[in-house]
């Protein structure tokens, strides 16, 4: 499995990648793995704050639909469009093409208390 040292990663499996004080989310390279073949992502929270945690969509796979929870406290600002015509950029390039949204946070420190690369792999035992 790969986790690219220079994200940070949550226990339920989404990635983020701080850009100025916005942020890139996406699903790591394990949560895409043991989904399958991603056939859909749905999201309707574009525009709206949301909590830590919070719900901002779904993934859907062949055999399973999985919430999408949000890293860190913000507001989604957008949604990566490719992915309405190609789903699977999510299990072909999770940390790529294949993110999800993107967020304006309300506070950047907060990254600081989400996992390391090494951290996440202990996690996910790889």
């Amino acid at each position: 499995m790969n986790y690219p040292e220079n994200l940070r990663y949550t226990k339920d499996h989404e990635w983020i990648r701080v850009e100025g004080d916005e942020a890139i989310v996406g699903i790591t390279d394990f949560a895409q793995h043991e989904l399958g073949d991603i056939v859909y992502v749905e999201v309707e929270t574009i525009g709206q704050h949301m909590n830590e945690g919070s719900v901002f969509g779904t993934v859907e796979a062949v055999k399973t639909v999985s919430d999408l929870f949000l890293p860190l406290s913000g507001t989604i600002t957008e949604l990566n469009t490719k992915l309405a015509a190609s789903p699977e950029l999510v299990n072909t390039d999770p940390y790529g093409d294949g993110w999800m949204v993107r967020i304006k946070l309300d506070d950047i420190s907060a990254v600081s208390g989400l996992m390391d690369a090494a951290a996440y792999g202990a996690l996910v035992g790889s």
